[in-house]
């Protein structure tokens, strides 16, 4: 079997070295891919990008391509797995009408609102003064999101009326997020721990995969702005084996429910992003793709074939799929371009990566390039160190003993990757 990854970060180098470890996998290509998806043995580069729907279709074609996988939210919300059905095509996602539940929060918001799947108090305007006379009737903090794609980076916690009014006034210029801000929901503050909750997803039928959760603020101690993400665990201790249940029957399985209710049945990945409260989970977003830098912790983590799951979801027989997980914890850290998610540096050597790691220990590429030799700095968040460990502790110390031997101009990461969950168990 031949398969084609789209995209280039550090889920998709993730994603090819997972696909490539399947025995019934003779090449996985990567569009555009990365310089890790390059150097990576049983994967190759293909210089497509990722939005070039046309130039997808016909990789697949020319290359006979039995299953294509799609990394990122936007190829998914421009309708490439619709483009690729028409073509004749496998292709592992939802279609653009299913992506909407990341494509808009708007839609989300009034999804779960229909189908009484819990989310927080919420509102969508077009205009300041709609969203300030909401805000004047709530208790701050209140969350701003811009309603389009923004590359996990489009929302503010604004703790006063003036920082809700001037996020208002950028996203809704246009100044913040470009056309994803043009509508903004506004939504109650939510208190208690996150956590990232995935499912593979065939109409009703679900699957859950190991939990995770995700380190979103730049800096230690969850301050800073918002990013893509600067690291991950696998498991999220927070979803204890009573509440994972809780979460398939009160969100997953009723939003799978719902999508084909309501006339768009989805297939795929579906992320719910979720606030864990006294009162139980919460959901914040949703994602219709596997989370970064979520996959690399869990994908360390999988045991079974992914590429023969994939294959049996498709064919629609998602319940025949059970999943093996690796007991042991993972964790995976960020290592980020000085300045990100602002203004940041490209074309920086990195060092270090030739080292002998041990097996525990995995760096997948995501901000990256190869030229004459080298590996470049291309990207805002750069690599994800990742590591296995009987305990997080372990896996923790693991990781932060290796990570400082690779180095790049500026490079930036958080040394706290984990604190809530070695928190939780009291170290």
């Amino acid at each position: 079997m031949k398969i084609l990854v789209i995209g280039s970060g550090g889920r998709e180098h993730a994603l090819a070295w997972k696909l490539a470890q399947s025995e019934q996998v003779e090449a996985v290509l990567v569009a555009p891919g990365n310089a890790g998806t390059q150097l990576d043995e049983g994967t190759q580069n293909v210089d497509v990008a990722a939005d070039d729907l046309d130039g997808l279709v016909s990789l697949a074609r020319e290359r006979e391509i039995d299953l294509t996988v799609v990394g990122p939210e936007a190829p998914l919300a421009a309708g490439v797995v619709d483009r690729f059905m028409q073509a004749g095509l496998k292709c592992f996602g939802p279609s653009a009408d299913a992506a909407r539940l990341e494509s808009s929060k708007a839609f989300a918001k009034d999804f779960l609102s229909r189908h009484e799947i819990p989310t927080a108090a919420w509102i969508v305007v077009d205009n300041v003064d709609d969203g300030l006379e909401f805000a004047r009737g709530r208790s701050l903090p209140l969350v701003l999101k811009a309603d389009g794609l923004a590359a996990g980076k489009g929302v503010v916690v604004a703790e006063d009326e003036r920082t809700v009014k001037k996020t208002l006034e950028d996203m809704l210029s246009g100044n913040a997020f470009g056309e994803a801000g043009h509508r903004v929901v506004i939504e109650q503050f939510l208190v208690g721990e996150e956590a990232s909750f995935i499912a593979l997803v065939d109409g009703e039928t679900v699957l859950p995969l190991a939990t995770s959760q995700d380190h979103k603020q730049r800096d230690e101690g969850d301050k800073g702005p918002n990013t893509g993400g600067m690291g991950a665990i696998s498991p999220a201790p927070v979803v204890s084996d009573d509440l994972q249940d809780r979460i398939i029957d009160d969100i997953i399985r009723p939003t799978a429910c719902g999508m084909v209710s309501d006339g768009h049945p989805f297939t795929g990945f579906l992320y719910a992003g979720l606030m864990i409260t006294r009162t139980g989970a919460r959901v914040l977003e949703f994602n219709v793709r596997l989370g970064d830098p979520e996959t690399q912790p869990i994908l360390v983590r999988l045991k079974s074939d992914l590429a023969e799951a994939l294959m049996k979801t498709l064919h629609g027989k998602l319940d025949e799929v059970e999943l093996e997980w690796d007991p042991r914890p993972a964790i995976g850290v960020v290592m980020a371009a000085g300045g990100y998610p602002d203004t940041y540096r490209k074309g920086d050597r990195i060092t270090g990566l030739n080292l002998e790691w041990p097996d525990e220990i995995k760096v997948f590429h995501a901000g990256t390039r190869l030229e004459n030799g080298n590996v470049l700095t291309d990207g805002g968040r750069v690599l994800c160190v990742t590591s296995l460990g009987d305990t997080l502790a372990q896996a923790k110390g693991e990781v932060y003993r290796w990570l400082p031997q690779i180095g790049f101009r500026d490079d930036y990461y958080r040394t706290d990757i984990g604190h809530h969950a070695l928190a939780r168990a009291g170290n």
